[in-house]
């Protein structure tokens, strides 16, 4: 066929399949060169797309095999009509090839899908010698076009990029929506409406605090304007029009509940006016009713389980649980959404501008005049409305019979996320202390910490012993652990000693007062920072130190303060002599959420290089 006579032509070319060849520009930060890579894509009608793809890759190390992109996920609606492999050494010559039935084929289930019908083929290679190429083949045809290839050519960090090709041809007279994003500091061509090139793009190396890669690098979405999902039809102009298909064609008729069920929740709210509370008690019935399992059944996928069946059985998948809850809400006359979200640590939000299936998980909101309050249905012990660390401030879908609305979900400020140390501590002659210390966290530091209750007794006494590493031969002896869920605040409450903290010199001790909190972590040194950086939460953490030096010990030096402000955050600490014996040692450390460029990365480092050195400020005591 025509179409893909470009695609033949390039590839007959002795040179791609050489290492050789390869220009130290594309060698530089890549464990692996995509030499040439082309994606035909066909939309053969509202319910087909046929996807060809080629990819040559040359493989420099045993950090590039990754790239190699040798296999194919299937399920039921997911036909490979082919798949195969070459391998070639250095000098361009053949030396293993691989058809459909040398591919592994195994589920795709993970640590997270319990039940699930997808599949996966891949090639198994272990090479004998670097740098090697590959060539995978692959044509498959979907029958969801829900989900539409997305072209993103460089799809990971230290890859660089030959050749890589998106073409597609659209046989059924559907209206295609596209969106470009970062092209312009790439070398991409236009060809036509749909034909892309990107050529001779330099490998990416990681930095930290670097954005999500996705978010810098180019890429290209497409979705059908009319799309079929297994046999659920529906319109896509807009997050209007998408949000109203999920609610119409996913949500509706899978609410109902048996009727004992909602005279369950009817009378444990009876007598309760406040809409907020009444969630508050239903989420928690739901909790204790149900536990969560993943399934990823076909259309299950996306589609949730039977409320009435979640009812019966007691567990479902994020979807499955979030619209029983939904379901018990409705009960009890509380209004809530079903919402779509990326969920993660890492922050990831539903792409505003550009409509099209996205999202990974699933949440509720019930909305309030003064704001969403958003709800894990997953968890059987998360608080009610905490958020923090999963899905908070991100933009998400929700689902309303109208139709579909982003919104963005709660950030934690500093304020909202501390992490708040006090301690009473008795030093000793000998260098050693006794101590009794509280600490109390909210927001993301609770959901930290959150969890160490369920820990066995010997797993509770290691994570302080590693926590509190600075501290030799810690001893713990007992442990409080409290989990207030209505007020969100988890408190530790640690007795503990050592016989070997303070050093001795002579009549001298010294020590370092903050003993409980220190900040360790210096962020990477780079000589020439290449990637803006994120800082993507905020945090707050006070600590205030009562010691009690020996009897006959008075303070000998220390410093009595100190603080830095920066666009960052801010810190100090302050030392101070109080009621005969007593030293009292205060510290804050704020850091703030924001988008960074590179510029300010040196600056950036210089602050919390200076909190890790304060961090370890040292008091000195001489003997009377």
């Amino acid at each position: 066929m025509c179409f893909f006579a470009s695609f033949y032509s390039f590839t007959q070319d002795a040179s791609t399949y050489l290492s050789l060849t390869v220009s130290d520009s594309l060698r530089e930060n890549a464990n692996a060169i995509v030499r040439y890579e082309t994606i035909d894509v066909e939309v053969l009608s509202i319910e087909e797309i046929k996807v060809k793809t080629k990819r040559v890759t040359t493989v420099l190390n045993k950090y590039g095999d990754r790239h190699i992109n040798a296999g194919q996920y299937y399920d039921d609606n997911t036909k490979i009509e082919e798949i195969s492999a070459f391998v070639y050494d250095e000098f361009g010559n053949n030396i293993k090839k691989y058809k459909q039935r040398d591919f592994k084929d195994v589920s795709a289930v993970n640590e997270i899908s319990i039940y699930t019908d997808d599949r996966i083929k891949y090639l198994e290679y272990t090479p004998l010698k670097y740098p090697y190429t590959l060539e995978y083949y692959s044509e498959v045809i979907f029958r969801n076009t829900a989900f539409f290839p997305k072209w993103q050519p460089i799809d990971g960090y230290y890859l660089s990029v030959e050749h890589s090709e998106f073409k597609i041809k659209n046989t059924s007279g559907i209206e295609l929506k596209t969106k470009e994003l970062n092209f312009e500091d790439y070398s991409i061509e236009k060809l036509d409406e749909y034909h892309y090139i990107a050529s001779n793009i330099g490998g990416i190396k990681h930095e930290s605090y670097a954005p999500l890669l996705s978010d810098i690098v180019p890429s290209l979405k497409v979705a059908l304007v009319n799309f079929n999902m297994l046999g659920v039809p529906g319109v896509n102009n807009n997050w209007s029009d998408f949000g109203k298909w999920i609610y119409d064609g996913l949500i509706s008729g899978t609410t109902d509940i048996p009727e004992e069920t909602i005279n369950e929740v009817k009378l444990l709210t009876d007598g309760v006016e406040d809409d907020i509370e009444r969630a508050k008690l239903v989420y928690e019935y739901m909790q204790n009713k149900t536990r969560y399992i993943s399934i990823q059944i076909g259309i299950g996928g996306w589609k949730p389980m039977m409320a009435r069946d979640v009812d019966e059985l007691g567990y479902s998948d994020c979807k499955g649980l979030t619209n029983y809850t939904k379901s018990l809400l409705e009960a009890v006359g509380v209004k809530s959404y079903y919402t779509l979200v990326y969920g993660g640590r890492t922050i990831k939000d539903i792409d505003k501008d550009f409509s099209v299936t996205q999202g990974n998980h699933a949440i509720l909101c019930v909305p309030t005049p003064e704001e969403n309050i958003f709800l894990e249905c997953t968890s059987q012990s998360s608080p009610f409305g905490l958020i923090a660390g999963f899905t908070d401030d991100r933009d998400v879908l929700l689902v309303k019979p109208e139709g579909g609305e982003i919104v963005h979900t709660k950030i934690y400020d500093a304020d909202d996320s501390m992490q708040k140390t006090e301690a009473n501590v008795l030093l000793s002659e000998d260098g050693g202390f006794s101590a009794i210390v509280t600490i109390e966290t909210t927001g993301y530091q609770y959901k930290l910490h959150e969890g160490l209750q369920n820990e066995a007794l010997r797993d509770q006494e290691l994570h302080y012993k590693e926590y509190w590493d600075n501290i030799n031969d810690l001893t713990i002896d007992d442990i409080k652990l409290i989990n207030d869920k209505e007020e969100i605040v988890y408190t530790e409450k640690v007795s503990l000693t050592s016989s070997n903290y303070a050093s001795k010199s002579g009549s001298r001790l010294i020590f370092e007062p903050n003993m409980f909190t220190r900040s360790t972590n210096i962020p990477t040194r780079y000589k020439n920072r290449r990637l803006d950086f994120k800082i993507d939460r905020s945090f707050k953490d006070t600590d205030e130190l009562v010691i009690t030096i020996p009897e006959e010990y008075g303070i000998e030096a220390m410093t009595a303060s100190k603080s830095i402000e920066s666009k960052f955050g801010n810190y100090n600490f302050k030392v101070e002599k109080i009621d005969g014996n007593k030293i009292k040692y205060t510290r804050t450390y704020v850091l703030l959420k924001g988008d960074y460029n590179k510029e300010d990365y040196k600056e950036f480092r210089s602050f919390r290089k200076q909190i890790a050195r304060l961090d370890k400020n040292k008091i000195v005591l001489i003997k009377q």
